[in-house]
């Protein structure tokens, strides 16, 4: 009898390639993928269903953003915890093999291809992290590294797997072309953790109101932020898309002009009342108020209020996080 299990699906073509391996390899494989506001499933559902298995898709959130405030082995280039989240990850996973009664959990790591997260050690550090002693498979590998317990006991016909390793993707694409794969997004992005600017937006949320506040973190994703002199918080709108956002958030300060077009500001948590007054005046500089006669009025909340010219965009500057 064949083996049955999980294997961790991003929708890219290697964890795409690790499912095709393991069928070819005599294993019964269905999908898990993982969702944050961090990085989402679509493409992992897309391959799915391209693929014709199950899958599984488990909120990750709140374990991503205790990674994100203690890593145990640290950031990678920005605010990414790699090697603990994909260990925790495959340990959520181990828990679900367990439940389901299956016999394994599987990667589409290949040996080397990521020299900090993908080199020997890290492939160690990351199966003992996660509790997996030899029901960890990277069939893309499998052949440089020991045999798996499903191996060994003959489910999985090790013959199968292969010994993939190195940046190149020569042998990856030609697989592709082997098993008929032919929609994968590239190996670069994904995760808004990797990325400077969202690092920076990130951390000074850390830093400030916390990341308890799963809404806030959400809201990560749109909008300009600032920082001002008393430690007010600035989400400050960027189109009409997001200016609706920021108006249904339902806590914390809303601005708004009221006369002329422009931003929407949600102020989270106000520090002072002179950061609330720079916060509508920064509203004033970022809107279309050119052919205005007179100052532009704002709504602070429930109340409306004009806010005498100028209006000057630089000033902010230093006060610009992302």
């Amino acid at each position: 009898m064949g083996a049955k299990g999980l294997s961790l699906l991003s929708g890219g073509l290697d964890s795409q390639l690790a499912v095709r391996v393991l069928e070819r390899a005599g294993a019964e494989v269905e999908g898990v993928t993982f969702s944050t506001p961090f990085f989402a499933p679509d493409a992992a559902k897309k391959a799915a269903a391209a693929l014709g298995i199950r899958l599984h898709v488990v909120d990750f959130t709140d374990d991503e953003i205790a990674l994100v405030e203690n890593p145990p082995h640290g950031y990678g280039g920005a605010m990414n915890p790699c090697i603990d989240c994909h260990a925790t990850m495959i340990r959520r996973a181990g828990e679900m093999m367990e439940r389901l009664g299956y016999d394994f959990v599987a990667t589409g790591e290949v040996m080397g291809q990521r020299p900090m997260s993908q080199n020997k050690q890290s492939l160690g550090v990351v199966e003992k992290s996660s509790g997996l002693r030899g029901r960890l498979i990277r069939p893309l590998s499998a052949k440089l590294l020991e045999p798996t317990i499903p191996e060994t006991e003959g489910k999985i016909d090790r013959e199968m797997l292969l010994d993939i390793s190195g940046r190149s993707r020569a042998r990856q694409i030609e697989l592709a072309k082997e098993f008929g794969i032919v929609d994968y997004p590239s190996p670069a992005g994904g995760c808004k953790l990797t990325e400077d600017g969202f690092g920076r937006k990130l951390r000074d949320l850390m830093e400030h109101e916390g990341l308890r506040n799963r809404r806030l973190v959400e809201l990560l994703l749109v909008a300009r932020r600032f920082r001002l002199p008393d430690g007010t918080g600035v989400i400050l709108g960027r189109d009409q898309g997001e200016n609706a956002v920021l108006k249904g958030v339902g806590f914390g300060t809303a601005i708004a002009p009221v006369n002329c077009p422009g931003p929407t500001a949600l102020l989270p948590e106000t520090k002072s009342d002179a950061d609330l007054r720079l916060a509508a005046e920064l509203v004033c500089a970022y809107s279309r108020c050119d052919r205005l006669e007179g100052d532009v009025v704002v709504k602070i909340g429930d109340a409306s209020s004009p806010v005498p010219r100028p209006y000057d965009r630089t000033k902010f500057k230093e006060f610009q996080i992302c």
